[in-house]
C-alpha cells in the first residue's frame, strides 16, 4: 500500500488516478468499463419499486398509526415531499457526474476524494444492511410456512439465488425486478381493489375524513413530524437507481427521471394503502398506542378480519418473495459503488474487475453477498437479531443522502462547474434537504449512532492506511 497524499483533498489532486470522465458518460460505460447499457427506463423504474418495495409501509402501518395520531397518510404524503427534496439533488448530480459509483462519484467529483471515500464508504453501510434485513424477512416468513427448517436455511437460499442472478448480468436481474414488481403491484391492487369493495359494502369502521384530519382531536404537527422520520425510512433504496447510471440506455437524465418517478409512485401507494387501512382497521389509534405489540402485526389484522384472510396470507408471501428481490437489487448497487471505488483508487484495484461475458462486476458482487450473508446469518441465529439490524439499517443511507445534498451545493455554487446557479435548486433545496435528514439522523436509536461512528472510524483507517490499486477505468475479465 503507498500512504494517500494528505496534502488536498480536490478531485484534481494530481497524486490521485483520474476516474472516469464526470463530463463524458459514455466515458464511463461501454467496452472500457465492462459495463453494459442494457437497462431501460422502465426497468429502472422497476429496480428502484423492487428496492423499497411497493407495500413497505404495511409493516410500520400501526407504528406510524400510533405516533402520528392516526393520520398515516399525511404521514406518507409529507415524507414523500420531504425525500423529493433528496431526488432533486440525485437528479443533479447523476447528470453532473454519470458514473456508478453513485454518491462516492458526486462527492468525489465534487467535494474531494476524501470525501467521496467516506460518502461511499457510510453507503456501502446501507447497502449491506438493507439487503441483510431483506433476507432475514425471508427467511422468517418462509420460516413460518414451513416451521421444521430453520430461518437460516432459507436465509442462506436466498443469497445464493440473488447473487446467481446477479452474477448472471444486468439484463437479467433487469427483467426479474420487473416482472417481480408487477406482481408485487398486482396483489397490492387487489388487495386495496378488497377494501373498496369492503368499504361499499360495509363502510369505514373510523370516519372517512379522520386518517386525513385527525378527527375531532384535529392534527398535531409535532406527532406527525416525529412519524415522518419513520415513514422516511420506507424510501430507503430509490438512491440505488444511480448505480446503475452507466448501464443505463438513452441520455444522462434517465436516473434522475426514473427516481422521481419511484418516488411518486410509492407515495403514491404508500398513501393509499395506509389510507385504507386506517379507514377498515379494528384497533384504534388509542389501542395501538397503549400496546406497542400489536402494532408490528396492525395491518395483516387489518386485511384478515376486515378484508380476506386469503387476501392476508397472500399478501404476506408477497412481501417475502419481494424481500429476497429487494436484496438482489441492494446487493447489485452496492457492487456497483464497490466498483468505482476499485477503479478510482479508494478500494482494492480487483474490485473493479468485471466479467466479459455477463457484464457483471464479479469480486464486487461476491464481496456483497459474503457481507450480505454473514449479517443476516448472525441475525438470524439470535431472538433479537432483527431487531438489532432494524435499529440501525438507517444511518448510513441519511450520511449519504446529507453528502449528495453538499455535493449539489460544491459543484454548481462553489466550483460553477454547472454553469449559471439556480439558487433554488442549487441551493435552497439541497440546504432544506439536508435539514430534514440531519433531523431524521439525530432521532436515530442509540445504536444506529455508535454503529454508524464505528463504522465512519474504519473507514478513515481504511483511507490512511493507503490506496489500494489505481487506474481510471475497469477491469475486463
Amino acid at each position: 500500500m503507498t500512504a494517500p497524499n494528505s496534502s488536498s483533498n480536490s478531485p484534481s489532486d494530481p497524486s490521485i488516478p483520474a476516474s472516469p470522465s464526470a463530463a463524458d458518460p459514455a466515458a464511463s460505460a461501454g467496452p472500457a468499463s465492462g459495463l453494459r447499457r442494457e437497462v431501460t427506463f422502465a426497468q429502472l423504474i422497476a429496480y428502484g419499486l423492487v428496492f423499497i418495495g411497493p407495500a413497505a409501509a404495511v409493516g410500520v402501518w400501526g407504528t406510524l398509526d400510533a405516533k402520528s395520531g392516526g393520520v398515516v397518510p399525511i404521514v406518507y404524503l409529507v415524507a414523500t415531499a420531504a425525500m423529493a427534496l433528496t431526488a432533486s439533488s440525485y437528479a443533479l448530480m447523476s447528470r453532473a457526474v454519470p458514473r456508478a459509483g453513485s454518491v462516492f462519484a458526486y462527492a468525489s467529483e465534487a467535494i474531494g476524494r476524501r470525501t467521496g471515500h467516506m460518502a461511499g464508504w457510510m453507503v456501502l453501510l446501507d447497502y449491506l444492511l438493507i439487503p441483510s434485513v431483506a433476507y432475514l424477512f425471508t427467511g422468517i416468513a418462509l420460516g413460518s410456512l414451513f416451521p421444521a427448517v430453520p430461518v437460516w436455511v432459507f436465509v442462506a437460499g436466498a443469497v445464493v439465488l440473488t447473487t446467481a442472478l446477479n452474477l448472471a448480468g444486468v439484463r437479467v436481474t433487469a427483467r426479474v425486478s420487473m416482472a417481480v414488481v408487477v406482481a408485487e403491484v398486482a396483489i397490492l391492487l387487489v388487495v386495496l381493489i378488497g377494501g373498496v369493495i369492503t368499504l361499499v359494502r360495509t363502510g369505514p369502521v373510523r370516519p372517512w375524513l379522520d386518517p386525513l384530519t385527525g378527527g375531532a382531536d384535529g392534527l398535531h404537527w409535532h406527532l406527525i413530524l416525529g412519524a415522518v422520520a419513520v415513514a422516511v425510512l420506507s424510501y430507503l433504496g430509490f438512491d440505488a437507481l444511480a448505480t446503475f447510471a452507466e448501464e443505463t440506455t438513452g441520455s444522462s437524465r434517465v436516473i434522475g427521471r426514473a427516481t422521481l418517478v419511484c418516488l411518486v409512485v410509492a407515495g403514491v401507494l404508500f398513501a393509499a394503502q395506509t389510507y385504507i387501512g386506517s379507514l377498515l382497521s379494528p384497533l384504534t389509534t388509542a389501542e395501538l398506542q397503549a400496546d406497542p405489540s400489536l402494532q408490528g402485526a396492525a395491518y395483516y389484522t387489518m386485511v384478515d378480519e376486515s378484508i380476506s384472510p386469503v387476501l392476508h396470507w397472500l399478501l404476506a408471501l408477497a412481501k417475502a418473495v419481494g424481500a429476497a428481490f429487494s436484496a438482489l437489487v441492494g446487493q447489485a448497487a452496492a457492487s456497483r459503488v464497490l466498483l468505482d471505488m476499485g477503479r478510482s483508487g479508494s478500494m482494492p484495484r480487483s474490485l473493479a474487475r468485471v466479467s466479459e461475458r455477463t457484464g457483471a462486476p464479479l469480486p464486487a458482487t461476491l464481496v456483497t453477498a459474503a457481507g450480505n450473508v454473514l449479517v443476516a446469518l448472525w441475525a438470524a441465529t439470535r431472538e433479537d437479531g432483527l431487531d438489532r439490524i432494524v435499529s440501525i439499517v438507517d444511518v448510513g443511507a441519511l450520511i449519504g443522502f446529507v453528502l449528495v445534498h453538499a455535493s449539489v451545493i460544491a459543484w454548481f455554487v462553489v466550483r460553477r462547474r454547472g454553469g449559471s446557479v439556480s439558487w433554488l435548486s442549487h441551493l435552497l433545496v439541497p440546504v432544506l434537504g439536508a435539514i430534514v435528514l440531519l433531523v431524521v439522523l439525530v432521532n436515530s436509536t442509540p445504536m444506529a449512532l455508535i454503529v454508524g461512528a464505528v463504522w465512519a472510524l474504519i473507514g478513515v483507517v481504511v483511507m490512511l492506511l493507503g490506496r489500494v490499486g489505481g487506474g481510471e477505468r475497469a477491469a475486463v475479465v
